[in-house]
Order: C-alpha cells, then structure tokens, then sequence
C-alpha cells in the first residue's frame, strides 16, 4: 500500500470531493464544496514530493520534471479512481486529487430529467455538457454513457485526459483512450477515431480550435459525439463554439454547428440544507428547428426564451431549476443567488442583499 493511500481512505470517509496536499501547509480537503484543514503536520517539501512520486508513472514524471505539471489517474481497487495534477509552486511540490467514484451512478440515481436519459439514444450529432469545474460533468456524462452501455449494440470511444470512469462492455463495446499514454492529443484521437468505426465518441474536453472542429466533423458524418466545456449556460456554450474559429470562418460554422448541434446541458452543484449534500441544477436546450435557425442567424442572444418556451420538449432554464431547488427548501437562498444568472431574480429571497462592488450606479 503507498503511504499516500491513507489521505484517500480519509478523503473517502469524509464524503470530500478533492485532496490538496501542498508543500508548506497542512493537506486539505474539499468537502460539499469548502475547504477543510486536515488536522495533520505541515507538509515539507521533500517529504511530499517522495509520497507523491510513489504513485505516479514513470513517463509522466519526465513530463513534470520539464513542464512542472502533470495529469493521471490513480486507482485504489475496492475504493475509487482518482484524478490527479502535480505541479510546481513557490514552496515546493503540490498536487490535487478528484475522486472519481468505482461505482457508476444512473440517470436514475442522479435523479436527472428523462430527456438527459434519452440523449443516449440519440443516431447522430453533438451533445454538449457544461459547467464549471467541478460541476459534475463527468458524473453526467458517465451516466449517459451507461445508458448507452447498457441498450446499444454499438462501439463507444472515449478520449479523456485522464481516464475518469471506467465502462466494463456490456450490450455495447467501451474503448478507453488516454491522451498522454495511448495517444498524443485529443485531435490526433479524434483523426484516429474515424477510422475505428465507433457509433459514439466521447471527448472528455473541447479544449482547442482544432479538437472541436474535428469533434464537429465527426458529429456531421453520422457519429454521436459527447464533450465538455467550461461555460455557463446554452447561449454562452454556443457562442464559445463559434468564437473559436477564424471571423472568416463563422458563419460556415455557425450553419453547419445548427445542423450537428443535438443538445446543451449546463449545470452547477449546490450545497443542500436539507441534509448533507449538494444538488444539481441544469439547463436544458435540445436543438429544435427553431433553436437551430437562432444559431444559424446568429440570435443566440434568444436562446433563453426559446428555453422558456420550449419545456414540452424538455428544456428549462439554469435560473428555473434554481428557484425550484429554493421553494422545495433544498438550497439557501444564498447559495441560489452566488450562481444564478438573474440576480435581481432572487434578490428578494435575501435577507442582506449584497452590495456589487462592480456595479457602475
């Protein structure tokens, strides 16, 4: 057992989503969303960097020692997966884990609308989900991936930095890659992609021009392609996706993107005040033919009252779920108000409203 596998066990106990060990502090956990000191002896540099050497692949401390960061992921069988980031800072070494849970939780379970359930079913096109980091998009995507395990007879790919959930085959064939290990980037994956006859492909980040163009391309010739982004809400994902490329460029993509675009879920986590937890919150938009012509002339600025009018289809707004999240008494009001979208909308369910610095009066 590697030293370090006591501070996963603890984190594993503690229900935390997150490890900080840093040298020059005490480690740290993050747990329903703060940080929480472990009541535990200051971390030296040279102690450290030896427990966390134990873990990681040889190939990858090459990477580190010339870039000073590094990403993998760590598995203690009977317990998680974890992924992990060494890298360098003023006092030394440091380094920060996310579990990521053996276990792989339904739709069901996560308690997320049918038609997140549905999008596993879908021939063809581009789904994207959204949010913050550490919003829960993998535990989304991880779901729809399963669904799609479990009632399709059809090759799954995915192509992530590193490997978060791991899908056993069942009805479909799951093929991992990892970008670093099995392949050199996500667009060289993707090339390579298309001549591995996959019917669904997953791409754990658009995080280029090139690797969502190629993703866009995969989607238009007749693959289901999921992948994240980190934005906040539908009309912004949209707007994300065409600022990438070239001004020259746009309006060719912004017409083929309405045509592959199938659907944006962006979410957010909440602290629960029900009990201990937190929630999620999403938005939904799936690509109707009239969200389609709002991409295609470029009136993304309409999304939200297409969203609005749009629930007979399964869409609903960030801001919606959020009110319905607070009148259930599930999330304070403080919580509500720190991540929707229209302050002045929940403004009234504060007691101390606060005064936005920002604010030009």
């Amino acid at each position: 057992m590697a030293q370090i596998d006591a501070f996963f066990k603890l984190m594993h106990e503690q229900g935390a989503s997150d490890l900080h060990l840093l040298s020059g502090q005490q480690p740290v956990l993050r747990i329903n969303g703060d940080l929480e000191r472990v009541k535990y002896k200051v971390l030296d540099d040279d102690a450290l960097r030896s427990m966390l050497y134990e873990i990681a692949p040889e190939h990858k401390l090459k990477v580190f020692e010339d870039t000073g960061d590094m990403d993998f992921a760590y598995e203690i069988p009977g317990l998680a997966r974890y992924r992990a980031n060494f890298f360098q800072q003023k006092h030394g070494i440091g380094a920060v884990f996310r579990e990521i849970p053996s276990t792989i939780l339904t739709c069901d379970e996560l308690g997320l609308p049918p038609v997140v359930k549905r999008l596993a079913s879908l021939p063809r096109g581009l789904v994207l989900v959204t949010g913050p980091t550490g919003s829960g998009k993998s535990t989304t995507l991880a779901a729809i991936i399963d669904e799609a395990n479990k009632t399709r007879k059809d090759h799954i790919l995915t192509i992530e930095d590193p490997i978060e959930f791991v899908h056993k085959s069942l009805m479909a064939v799951v093929n991992h890659r990892e970008v670093g290990v099995h392949t050199k980037t996500f667009a060289t994956a993707l090339r390579g992609a298309l001549r591995e006859d996959p019917d669904i492909i997953l791409v754990g980040e658009l995080r280029d021009l090139e690797t969502i163009a190629l993703a866009i391309e995969a989607s238009a010739t007749g693959h289901l392609v999921f992948g994240t982004l980190h934005t906040s809400s539908a009309a912004k994902t949209v707007d994300r996706i065409i600022e990438v490329f070239p001004v020259s460029q746009q309006d060719q993509i912004r017409s083929t993107l309405s045509e592959s675009l199938r659907a944006v879920v962006a979410q957010n986590l909440f602290k629960r005040i029900d009990r201990r937890g937190r929630v999620a919150a999403l938005e939904i938009m799936i690509a109707t033919p009239a969200v389609r012509n709002l991409i295609r002339e470029a009136k993304t600025y309409q999304i939200p009252s297409m969203l609005q009018t749009g629930k007979k289809y399964g869409m609903q707004t960030l801001d919606d779920t959020i009110m319905a999240l607070l009148n259930k008494k599930l999330i304070s009001p403080e919580e509500a108000y720190s991540k929707c979208n229209d302050k002045p909308k929940f403004l009234p369910f504060l007691k101390n409203p606060p005064v936005d610095f920002t604010d030009v009066v």
